[in-house]
């Protein structure tokens, strides 16, 4: 394994579109949605301790996220685990763990990953992180991992990429592209010229931070004064005060979506975003009914179709009627939702949270 090679894992999300299952307090990240006996983090985790040095790996979350993730990675030295003292989006989570190992090792090589993705093919995964870290070791580039669509879907960002200029399987980035329309997504489909967007993020530490210079100077120079305290038990005074200057801003928007050395790499190993409870229908065991049911003991469906249905494992369910739709059962909230319409959870959350306060979040 190579000892410049380091990964950071982002474990601070909410997951409000994996509502009522996710919690404020218990995110989806620390949940076991599949049913493997591992949480979604715990399965990041062992996923990138196959190829990348134990004590290179560095989890980052809010604060209060502290236990849950030793309690779920008990072999993570504490030294490991990254506290933000504020949710303040993507970019100031990656700049400090950008320069906290920036202290560290001048020459690391850095993957920046979600906590709740799904990889079915870990293998290829590994290969093309490992191409990643060849690529950013040498060059001057910030590389993403674009994923090739297997059908137009609206719940994801795009990439746009160049065929040409290839570098070890790297192609420059065009440009990257919200979530779009159902048109828009078959069109992008259809080109062969777009990639999902998966939210990986490779780049040599120098890269990194000539990035944070570049294109949001404030941040770069907030966590370079740190350098000196990184590591010490001075770091955290400083960084709760750095957290109260940072903008609330993400990593795509403040610097990918805006730097000239961005490349990607086209990638196919079975990859899912579990931010939706949809997402999780695709990837999960389905009847022939095409429901999927995480406790068919006691879920009895009749004329029920495609739908996708989460309740306790002590709770009979008897649900008739439904077809592309989204039940979830908590001992506190029970959510029925069309299928077609759950991009509309998190602004249900939302609502709730005006009328009801944080008692169901």
């Amino acid at each position: 394994m190579q000892s410049n090679n380091y990964a950071v894992i982002m474990a601070g999300g909410i997951g409000s579109r994996f509502w009522p299952l996710s919690r404020s307090g218990y995110p989806k990240q620390f949940l076991d949605v599949l049913g493997t006996g591992k949480s979604l983090l715990r399965q990041t985790y062992d996923r990138f301790a196959s190829f990348i040095l134990p004590e290179n790996i560095y989890v980052i979350g809010s604060e209060s996220y502290r236990s849950l993730i030793r309690e779920q990675i008990p072999q993570l030295h504490d030294t490991n685990i990254i506290s933000e003292p504020a949710r303040k989006n993507t970019a100031p989570c990656v700049a400090y763990a950008v320069y906290k190992l920036s202290a560290l090792n001048d020459n690391a090589n850095i993957i920046i990953s979600p906590s709740d993705h799904v990889i079915l093919n870990e293998d290829v995964f590994r290969q093309t992180v490992e191409s990643g870290f060849t690529v950013a070791e040498t060059d001057d580039v910030l590389l993403t991992l674009g994923i090739r669509p297997t059908r137009p879907d609206t719940g994801y960002g795009y990439i746009q990429f160049r065929e040409e200029s290839e570098n070890l399987g790297a192609y420059k980035v065009r440009t990257f592209v919200e979530k779009p329309t159902l048109d828009i997504a078959k069109q992008f489909y259809q080109s062969g010229d777009y990639l999902w967007n998966a939210g990986i993020f490779i780049a040599n530490v120098k890269n990194w931070q000539r990035a944070f210079n570049l294109y949001l100077h404030e941040l770069h120079e907030l966590f370079a004064d740190g350098r000196k305290v990184y590591n010490t038990a001075k770091e955290t005074s400083f960084i709760e005060n750095v957290y109260m200057q940072c903008p609330n801003v993400s990593i795509d928007i403040a610097i990918m979506e805006k730097a000239k050395n961005v490349m990607v790499i086209p990638a196919k190993f079975g990859w899912t975003d579990l931010g939706t409870w949809a997402s999780l229908y695709t990837v999960h065991t389905k009847d022939y009914l095409h429901n999927a049911v995480n406790n068919e003991k006691n879920v009895m469906v009749y004329d029920t179709n495609n739908s996708m249905v989460h309740v306790p494992e002590n709770k009979l369910v008897v649900l008739q009627g439904l077809d592309d739709y989204i039940v979830i059962d908590t001992p506190d909230v029970l959510l029925i939702c069309q299928k077609s319409k759950e991009q509309e959870i998190k602004n249900i959350v939302g609502d709730i949270k005006r009328l009801k306060g944080d008692k169901y979040l």
